[in-house]
């Protein structure tokens, strides 16, 4: 059982939705929802079916075209030679039409047909590489049962930021997190302690070192696997709370400054951020419970002021049972109820209360898995650009993900009912839940291994959800 009777409880949705939403934001501006502004042209006949393209030198100048301009009149001459772009692109794409862009398409030139190389991440490297002279970059898509290739302008890369912001906010999180934490002291102080600022404080490092610890491995999980790839990542942007709250940060984010290349390098870096904050919440929660205790709960709601839950994951459930023996909290009788049919009613509504029963009193460090273990859950939630919603979408591809957008936001109005911060995700879902992270290349499909990860990250996230984070009364 959490601490009872803190203020701000009903702030926590607030931490974790920051901490979630901002996790991994792709700005892409222009070149996202390509696939959706397509236009139909009519078809022409093949053009280079299969011969081969001499090499075509790039010209000395590229005659003022700028990228974020596209040109107004596409009969006149654009800087480039068409032909040589035709040629380029012949070299990996059985062309069936090309279309040449308008004012209000965001390409300059696209064509259909079908890629020579089965190797469509090789295919896209090797395209990619002989547009950049020209100051051009492709992009993949599928247009029906075709493969699409979209020339635009080439994008100079972006700068990451200014590191003395990430290390000023960092440092006013650590000391709002200690404040915090120090809410949660007197649980950490020995027996007849005076509790005094400086000890309340002092008591509060571990709860502060293992919150901060969860929240900069997810981040730099991002952080590292983004750099990996190539891709321009800021460092970690950690938010404080600037009034006492129960975690004392509004959570952290970074921004992924450039499109992934592919859907592989999308769910690596999405998934590297809940998996590596598991890690060592995992670490962090088993190390709170050994230093927790069991307590007997109130018998009646008036025995106390406030009484204060924290909810139940299964994976929150298991290790409650390892090291206590048994399913906490236990009531005090199931009463006429079968054991099973009670769990699955207390797991899914936090009803009803076990008055009477025993649970766990649990330690600051605990406390602080706790939350990392929620921070996951509302991660991978998966809609959107939250980081579940990444893996979905590379998994099922967009129109099978957008289906199943109702059923998340549906799911999330029901619980609602138990634990209100829901409505407010479902209200952000609704509104935001449609935008999915673009890669450059859409074509090229996740391996095997990647398709095995994606389906563990799932199970992750229904190991890890909370379906009632916050249970009072």
């Amino acid at each position: 059982m959490s601490p009872g009777g803190l203020r701000g409880l009903q702030n926590r949705w607030r931490v974790a939705l920051r901490a979630a939403v901002g996790s991994t934001p792709i700005h892409s501006r222009s070149l996202q929802h390509l696939h959706g502004l397509i236009r139909s042209p009519g078809s022409s006949p093949a053009l280079f079916p299969g011969r081969p393209v001499p090499f075509i030198h790039p010209p000395e100048r590229y005659n003022g075209l700028h990228h974020d301009h596209p040109r107004k009149d596409h009969s006149m001459n654009i800087g480039y030679d068409e032909l040589s772009i035709d040629m380029l692109v012949g070299r990996v794409l059985r062309i069936e039409d090309k279309t040449i862009g308008g004012e209000k398409d965001p390409f300059l030139q696209r064509y259909r047909g079908r890629l020579y190389n089965e190797d469509t991440a090789a295919a896209y490297d090797q395209l990619s590489d002989l547009l950049k002279p020209y100051h051009l970059m492709p992009l993949f898509r599928w247009d029906g049962d075709r493969h699409a290739v979209l020339i635009v302008p080439q994008r100079e890369r972006p700068q990451t930021g200014n590191p003395r912001v990430n290390v000023f906010l960092f440092i006013a999180t650590l000391i709002s997190v200690l404040i915090s934490g120090a809410l949660f002291a007197p649980a950490g102080l020995p027996e007849n302690a005076q509790p005094t600022l400086p000890r309340l404080l002092l008591a509060a490092v571990p709860f502060t070192v293992s919150f901060l610890a969860i929240m900069t491995a997810h981040e730099f999980g991002h952080f590292l696997v983004g750099r990996y790839h190539g891709v321009r990542v800021s460092l970690p942007y950690f938010i404080p709370m600037p009034f006492v709250s129960l975690f004392g940060t509004f959570g952290a984010f970074i921004n992924m400054k450039e499109q992934p290349k592919n859907r592989r390098v999308l769910l690596d870096i999405g998934l590297a951020g809940p998996l590596a904050g598991l890690v060592v919440t995992i670490l962090v929660l088993t190390i709170g419970l050994s230093l927790s205790t069991l307590s007997r709960l109130p018998a009646s709601p008036g025995a106390t002021p406030q009484i204060t839950m924290e909810g139940n994951s299964l994976l929150y459930l298991f290790l409650k049972y390892l090291r206590f023996g048994q399913w906490l909290p236990a009531p005090a009788d199931y009463g006429n109820t079968p054991v099973l049919l009670y769990w699955l009613r207390y797991f899914f509504t936090g009803q009803p209360f076990p008055f009477g029963g025993i649970d766990v009193t649990i330690h600051p460090v605990a406390w602080a898995g706790w939350g990392g273990m929620l921070i996951t859950s509302l991660n991978l939630i998966p809609a959107g650009q939250l980081d579940g919603g990444h893996v979905l979408y590379v998994l099922l591809g967009r129109k099978r993900a957008a289906r199943l957008l109702p059923v998340v936001l549906v799911l999330l109005v029901a619980l609602g009912f138990f634990w209100s911060g829901w409505w407010l995700w479902a209200v952000l879902i609704f509104l935001f839940g449609r935008a999915y992270a673009e890669p450059l290349d859409e074509i090229t499909p996740l391996d095997t291994p990647r398709k095995l990860l994606a389906i563990v990250a799932l199970i992750v996230f229904l190991l890890v959800f909370i379906p009632v984070p916050l249970i009072m009364v």
